[in-house]
Parts: C-alpha cells; sequence; structure tokens
C-alpha cells in the first residue's frame, strides 16, 4: 500500500513539474503559441536556435543560463529551436545556421548574433531586451 502511494506521489509531482508555468530564465522549448503570448505582453526574449552536435552551441548554453540568473534579466524568457528538426522556424526567423541568438523587446527584434561566444558580447545582445 505505501508503495502504491509513494508511486501516486511521485507521479503527481512529475504531472505538476511538466504543467507548471516556466519561470523567467528557463529555456524553454520553441512554442509559437508561448512565444507570440511572451511578445504580446511585452517580455524580453532570447530565441536560441542550437543543435546537439554543435561545440559554439555547447558553449553560449552556459553563458546564457548565467546571464540569464542574473536579477536585470529576471524577466526574460529564451526559447530553444533545434536547428535540425525545426525547419519551418528557421525560415519564418530568417535562420541560416545553428548558434544564432535573437533577441526580442515585445514583438520588436532589437539584435541578433551568429556564433557568439564571448560572453560580455552575449550580454550586450540580451541588454537590448531590456
Amino acid at each position: 500500500m505505501t508503495s502504491r502511494r509513494a508511486t501516486l506521489a511521485l507521479a503527481c509531482l512529475a504531472l505538476a513539474t511538466c504543467l507548471s508555468p516556466a519561470t523567467a530564465g528557463e529555456t524553454l522549448p520553441f512554442s509559437t503559441a508561448a512565444f507570440e503570448a511572451a511578445q504580446k505582453s511585452g517580455k524580453p526574449i532570447l530565441v536560441e536556435v542550437s543543435a546537439p552536435w554543435c561545440p559554439i552551441c555547447k558553449t553560449q548554453k552556459p553563458i546564457l543560463a548565467r546571464l540569464a540568473a542574473e536579477p536585470r534579466f529576471k524577466e526574460l524568457q529564451i526559447f530553444d529551436i533545434d536547428f535540425d528538426s525545426q525547419k519551418d522556424l528557421l525560415r519564418r526567423l530568417n535562420v541560416r545556421t545553428q548558434s544564432t541568438l535573437i533577441a526580442f523587446k515585445g514583438e520588436t527584434e532589437t539584435g541578433r548574433s551568429v556564433g557568439e561566444t564571448q560572453p560580455e558580447w552575449i550580454e550586450g545582445l540580451l541588454e537590448k531586451t531590456l
């Protein structure tokens, strides 16, 4: 009986985690509905185009995580587009390569970089979302 309760509790916890809204600074898979909602609300947004095999993307991720954890970027919403499987989004956003970062302030694109790994340059891009 205790085993069933524990299993049920774990299942409920997992479900609640999946259904809870994203916290600011957390990277989410790109969803058109979530992206458009963030734009309409005027949030600072970063779209990160990455691929699991991309060494530059792997370098960018911890830099973005560190910056997103800073209080001034607490409202930043980060969306990740998979370069290999989401080609329709690449066309829509005019992206030609992985390791592309696109900054938005609400519905306005405020900056873009490709292949950038210098923390201060990435920070400058994020500042354009504020």
